[in-house]
C-alpha cells in the first residue's frame, strides 16, 4: 500500500527568496496506541509455567500474570508454522496455505509451504501505520528450499513487513551453535563459553528496542520475541539442570497430579477436575527401572534449565521496558506456539540428532553420557511421559488436536489498559485473535478478511463474549470442532477412511479436561458438530483431507528442494554458510568430496571443509603436513589419518564414503585421487547436527578437538570443493530430515 504524500502546504517560486519552506507536522506520540512485545514460547506445555501450575521456576512470566491477565482457555493449532501463520495474518492457517509446514508445497491451495503472497500480514499493516516492526528469534514461514545464502527473500521477514530480523528461518537450532540469519544476511554468532541462543536474542531485542525509542520516539513498535526454548534441543546452563534433578525424581505422574492440584488452587480450573487418564504407550513411572527413572529425570531436568533460563532472559528485556520508562506504555503478550511434543518418544534422548536421524539409543547407550545432556554435545529431548505432564491435566500432545496439542498459556499485561491484576479470563480465545487485538489497539482500520476477533474487551470485562462461536482444527487428517461450548474431536489413522472415524463430544462448560465424551448420550449433537465442521472446512480451505505421509507427499510433489535432488555441488571458499536444511551437510549418502589446493607452503595448517559442530558432523583439514577426516555421530568418534605427509601443490584432496548395511558407511581419504587410508563409520545421521557446511573454515563450533582456534586456510590456497553423490537424497531420508523436527 502507498502513502498518500501530503499536499505541499507552503508557496512555491520561482526563486528560494520568492517560495516559503513548509514541512508536515509530526504527530505527537499517541500514548492510547500500546507499544507491543509479543514473546512465543515453542513447545512449552500449558502447565509447564509456574503461574499456570508448575514447579518450574518462572519468576518473571509469573510477575508479569500477576500484574495482568492469564487466559485459560487459550488455543492455538497443534504445530509451529500453522500457529505462526495464525498469529501473523488473524486468518486461519489453511486459507493462508499452511497447511502444517512450511517445507512442502502439495499442490494445493491449502498447503504451499509459505503464507499466501496477497494475504496482508500484521507486521506490514502495522508498518504502514507508523510502527516499527522487529523481529528476533523463529521465523519457519519460509520454504525450506528457499533457506539458502542466496534466497529468494520474497518469503524472509523483512519481505512480510519487518524493519528488522535478527534469528532463525529453520523449525529449530542448536543453542549454544545457532545457524542465524540478521535481515537478509547469513550471521556467524560470536559463541564462547557464556553463549546461548536465548541471551544472544534478549540482547538484540534490548537492542531495537532501545535504538527505537531514543531515535523514533513519536512511533510505536511491535516486537516478536520467538525463542527457541523450549523446542528441542534442550539445552541450558548446567548447575541449573543440576537444581532439578532432586525436583522431578519423583516421577511425571506425581507431577502431573501435583500441577492439577496448584491449578485448582491458582483457580485456572474448576475444583473437582480429573487428569485424564495417562497417554498410550506412556508406562506409570512406578513401573520404570533404576536406570530409566535416573536418565529420564536428568532429560527434565535439562527441559525445565532451559525454560528458567528463558525466563531470565525475558526478565531483562522486561527491564529494559522499565529502564526506558515505557512499561505502562507497552501490551507484552506471553503464548506458546503448541503443547508439550512427544518427539523424544519412549526413552528421550542425550542426542535428539539421533531420533531426527531416524536412530534411536539404548538406556545404557545413553547412560555413558548422561553428564552431557544439555551441554554442547548433549543436545537432549526428554521422553513423552514428560510431555504428559507438560500438558496437565490434558490429553495427547503437539500435533494432536486434543487439548494436549492445542491449549496454550496466554498472559496478556499493560498496566495502561488493563486496571485488572492477576485475575483469570475463561473466554474461548484462539491464535488468529491475537493478531486482530494487535490491530485493534493500534487503530488500525478493520480487516474483513481476519477470521479472527479482538480481546480488548474482555481486558476490562471477565464476562464479555468469546470472540466468535465456532473454531475448527485440523492436522494430518485429526479434526475437531468447538461451538457454544461444545467440543467434538476425532483422532484419524492414516489410510482409514474419514467417515470410519470415531469422533467424541465434551462440553466444556462441566468437563474443562475433556474427561466425559459424550458421544452415546447426545449422537444428534455430535452429528450437528461433525456437519459444522465439514462446512467450517469448505468455508477455510481445508478440504482436500490428506492424511498422507511425508514419504508419500514427497513422492508425489514437483517442489524444487534445493540442493538436496542434485548429485553435485561445486563450492567456493567466497560461498557463505551452506545451513543444516539444505539436505547436503551430512554423510549419509555415498558421496565423493574433492578440494583443489592450487598453492600451498608446507607445513601450512588450516580446515578444507567442516560440516557441523561439536556434537556431530565431519571435518577434512591439514595440521601440518597431515591430512585428517573426522567424523563424529551420537558420540562416536573415527579419525583418518594419510600415511604419509601431503607437501605437493596444486594438489586434489578428500574423501569418499560408501554408504553399508544400515546407518554404517566405510570412509576413504584421497590423495590426487588415490585412496590412502580407511575407516569403518559405526553410523551416519541425516541430522548429525544443527549446524551446516562451511568451505575453508570451520567458523563456530569446532568439529575437531585437535585444534582450538578454528583455523582458516589462508587467501588464494583453496579453489574449490566438489561435492559428488551417488545418487540424490532418498524420499526417505528426506522426509526424515524434514519431519523429525516437528
Amino acid at each position: 500500500m502507498n502513502a498518500i504524500k501530503p499536499a505541499f502546504g507552503g508557496r512555491l517560486g520561482d526563486t528560494v527568496e520568492q517560495s516559503t519552506p513548509w514541512w508536515p507536522e509530526r504527530p505527537a506520540r499517541n500514548r492510547a496506541v500500546p507499544n507491543q512485545l509479543q514473546i512465543i514460547f515453542d513447545d512449552t506445555g500449558w502447565a509447564d509455567l509456574g503461574c499456570f501450575g508448575s514447579e518450574i521456576e518462572t519468576p518473571n512470566l509469573d510477575r508479569l500474570a500477576g500484574n495482568g491477565l492469564r487466559y485459560s482457555n487459550f488455543h492455538v493449532t497443534p504445530l509451529c508454522s500453522p500457529t505462526r501463520a495464525c498469529l501473523m495474518t488473524g486468518q486461519n492457517h489453511h486459507r493462508v496455505g499452511m497447511r502444517f509446514l512450511a517445507d512442502i508445497d502439495t499442490g494445493f491451495p491449502n498447503s504451499r509451504g509459505a503464507i499466501d503472497p496477497g494475504v496482508p500480514m500484521l507486521p506490514q499493516r502495522l508498518r504502514e501505520a507508523g510502527f516499527g516492526t522487529y523481529l528476533v528469534g523463529k521465523w519457519h514461514l519460509t520454504p525450506q528450499h528457499e533457506i539458502t545464502p542466496a534466497g529468494p527473500y520474497h518469503n524472509w521477514p523483512l519481505a512480510r513487513g519487518f524493519d528488522k530480523f535478527y534469528g532463525f528461518l529453520d523449525g529449530c537450532t542448536d543453542q549454544f551453535a545457532p545457524e542465524l540469519c540478521q535481515d537478509n544476511q547469513v550471521h556467524e554468532p560470536r559463541i564462547g563459553a557464556d553463549y546461548h541462543l536465548s541471551a544472544d536474542l534478549a540482547d538484540r531485542a534490548i537492542t531495537f528496542i532501545a535504538d527505537h525509542v531514543v531515535f523514533r520516539p513519536n512511533d510505536p513498535f511491535f516486537l516478536t520475541l520467538a525463542l527457541g526454548a523450549t523446542h528441542a534441543p534442550l539445552q541450558a546452563p548446567r548447575h541449573l539442570i543440576d537444581k532439578y534433578v532432586p525436583v522431578f525424581e519423583k516421577g511425571w505422574d506425581a507431577i502431573r497430579e501435583q500441577r492439577l492440584a496448584r491449578q485448582i488452587d491458582l483457580g485456572l480450573v474448576p475444583p473437582g477436575t480429573a487428569l485424564t487418564p495417562r497417554n498410550p504407550g506412556v508406562p506409570a513411572w512406578s513401573e520404570l527401572g533404576a536406570d530409566e527413572k535416573r536418565l529420564f529425570v536428568r532429560l527434565q531436568a535439562a527441559y525445565a534449565a532451559f525454560l528458567e533460563h528463558a525466563d531470565a532472559q525475558i526478565g531483562r528485556v522486561l527491564a529494559q521496558l522499565a529502564a526506558l520508562g515505557i512499561v505502562d506504555d507497552t501490551l507484552v503478550l506471553v503464548l506458546s506456539d503448541n503443547g508439550a511434543s512427544r518427539e523424544g518418544g519412549r526413552f528421550g534422548a542425550v542426542d535428539i540428532n539421533g531420533p531426527y536421524s531416524g536412530v534411536r539409543e539404548t538406556i545404557a547407550e545413553q547412560l555413558d553420557r548422561i553428564d552431557s545432556i544439555g551441554g554442547p554435545e548433549g543436545p537432549a529431548h526428554y521422553p513423552e511421559g514428560w510431555g504428559m505432564a507438560g500438558n496437565t491435566p490434558f490429553r495427547r500432545y503437539k500435533q494432536s488436536v486434543d487439548l494436549g496439542g492445542v491449549r496454550s498459556p496466554l498472559i496478556v499485561s499493560w498496566p495502561n489498559g488493563i486496571a485488572g491484576r492477576g485475575q483469570i479470563r475463561t473466554q474461548f480465545a484462539h491464535a488468529i485473535d491475537i493478531a486482530a487485538t494487535l490491530a485493534d489497539l493500534a487503530r488500525l482500520p478493520s480487516d474483513p478478511h481476519m477470521d479472527g476477533a479482538s480481546l480488548k474487551r474482555s481486558f476490562g470485562d471477565a464476562a464479555a463474549p468469546a470472540p466468535r462461536s465456532t473454531q475448527h482444527w485440523e492436522m494430518f487428517g485429526h479434526r475437531a470442532i468447538w461451538q457454544d461450548g461444545w467440543v467434538a474431536v476425532t483422532e484419524h489413522r492414516a489410510g482409514v477412511p474419514y467417515d470410519a472415524d470415531t469422533w467424541r463430544l465434551y462440553r466444556t462448560h462441566t468437563d474443562f479436561a475433556h474427561n466425559q465424551d459424550l458421544a452415546a448420550q447426545y449422537p444428534e449433537r455430535l452429528e450437528t458438530l461433525i456437519a459444522s465442521w465439514w462446512q467450517a472446512a469448505r468455508d477455510n480451505g481445508v478440504l482436500p483431507l490428506d492424511d498422507r505421509s511425508l514419504v508419500q507427499l514427497l513422492n508425489g510433489t514437483t517442489s524444487p528442494y534445493q540442493m538436496a535432488n542434485r548429485t553435485q555441488l561445486v563450492l567456493q571458499p567466497a560461498n557463505s554458510h551452506l545451513p543444516v536444511s539444505s539436505g547436503v551437510t551430512s554423510t549419509n549418502r555415498t558421496m565423493r568430496l574433492t578440494a583443489q589446493l592450487i598453492r600451498r607452503r608446507a607445513g601450512e595448517s588450516g580446515v578444507i571443509v567442516a560440516s557441523g559442530s561439536g556434537e556431530g558432523g565431519h571435518v577434512l583439514y591439514l595440521l601440518a603436513d597431515e591430512l585428517v577426516l573426522e567424523h563424529i555421530a551420537l558420540g562416536e568418534r573415527v579419525v583418518l589419518h594419510t600415511p604419509a605427509p601431503v607437501t605437493e601443490a596444486p594438489v586434489t584432496l578428500g574423501f569418499d564414503i560408501v554408504r553399508g548395511d544400515g546407518d554404517s558407511a566405510m570412509g576413504w581419504l584421497t590423495v590426487n585421487g588415490r585412496r590412502t587410508a580407511s575407516a569403518p563409520l559405526p553410523r551416519t545421521l541425516i541430522h548429525p547436527a544443527f549446524w551446516g557446511l562451511d568451505v575453508g573454515r570451520d567458523p563456530v563450533s569446532p568439529v575437531s578437538r585437535r585444534y582450538a582456534d578454528c583455523p582458516e586456510l589462508p587467501a588464494g590456497v583453496l579453489q574449490t570443493v566438489t561435492l559428488d553423490f551417488a545418487q540424490p537424497m532418498s524420499v526417505d531420508d528426506m522426509a526424515e530430515l524434514i519431519a523429525a523436527t516437528e
